[in-house]
């Protein structure tokens, strides 16, 4: 027999969801059957599949104990514990992710991804205790591209990824990207439309000036902060959020990022020490249009990476020769 005590982490969802989670190697099929035959109580009660947790809730099993082997297993240990931070406090940490590093685990089981260095991270720091959550572990509420740095936002509790998802769902989150693009461009700002299929296979999208079969419609907003030379430095509001959205879009304008393998000039890019895109998701504005709860005091807040190493590229004249 094994029990469960419900803290705030685990509260407020569903009695299944949260044992899927606490006993990984139950079947799904067991599980239901165990609630079914009254061998899963809650408070020594029968209970339901959708009843909702709440704190203080004693969950107990009357299953075999094969079911309940501890796993020791820490692999975000094996992950650095540096992570940069932008913004922290007891509900959230905004981080801001280097090119090159993954934001979870790929297709090569990469350990050293964002998530197990902010794990780790927070680990090291007392705020995560794997052994004392049954059902919750930190959580990343945002991705970007490997190739991308920027802003990623984490929530250190359940409650906080509760409301973030819901406020990123209903684009309560205003999000700015800073990026360097080959040319200059005809305007100071403008509102750019076009269509975008994607391509799983290539990963990789194609884009079409006119609406066809399998293209989505894609809304990019870009502002021209300085140019210089051969080169653009521009602030980019995404009105919709594409795959691939900015980087294609740009370059489907005879604009391409630099260091941009997939859409870019990449020979020439290589030759001015650019392996990663110029592009940085660089403000976050918190702008809640509904009651927020736990992270209402975030309302209205904006938080930026300053140190963006393409930007101080540009600003310092590295790029001005060519």
């Amino acid at each position: 027999m094994r029990e469960f005590i419900i803290n705030q982490n685990d509260a407020g969802q569903r009695l299944d969801k949260f044992l899927a989670k606490a006993v990984k190697t139950l079947p799904h099929g067991l599980l239901y059957k165990g609630i079914r035959l009254k061998r899963i109580k809650v408070n020594n009660k029968r209970c339901q599949p959708n009843q909702i947790l709440v704190p203080g809730d004693r969950i107990s099993l009357y299953l075999n104990d094969e079911f309940f082997t501890e796993d020791t297993n820490l692999p975000f240990l094996a992950a650095s514990s540096y992570v940069s931070v932008v913004y922290e406090d007891e509900n959230i940490l905004l981080v801001n992710k280097p090119c090159g590093l993954v934001v979870h685990e790929d297709d090569e089981n990469t350990t050293d991804t964002l998530i197990h260095r902010v794990q780790h991270y927070l680990y090291k720091k007392g705020e995560y205790q794997p052994v004392l959550e049954a059902s919750f572990a930190p959580a990343l509420c945002n991705r970007i591209d490997r190739n991308t740095c920027g802003i990623v936002i984490v929530a250190k509790n359940a409650a906080a990824l509760r409301v973030l998802n819901e406020k990123i769902k209903y684009r309560e989150l205003t999000k700015k990207y800073l990026c360097l693009v080959r040319g200059q461009m005809p305007k100071k700002h403008e509102v750019l439309t076009a269509y975008l299929k994607k391509d799983s296979n290539q990963n990789k999208v194609e884009l079409s000036d006119s609406m066809a079969a399998g293209y989505r419609k894609i809304i990019t907003e870009y502002t021209v902060l300085e140019k210089r030379g051969g080169f653009s430095l521009l602030e980019v509001n995404l009105l919709t959020g594409r795959t691939h959205q900015i980087r294609a879009h740009l370059a489907h304008i005879g604009h391409p990022l630099l260091g941009d393998g997939k859409y870019g000039v990449n020979r020439e890019d290589k030759k001015l020490g650019y392996k990663y895109q110029a592009l940085c998701s660089y403000k976050l504005t918190f702008s809640f249009s509904s009651d927020a709860d736990v992270l209402e005091y975030l309302n209205g807040k904006t938080f930026t990476v300053d140190d963006i190493w393409f930007r101080n590229d540009f600003k310092n004249g590295r790029l001005d020769a060519n």
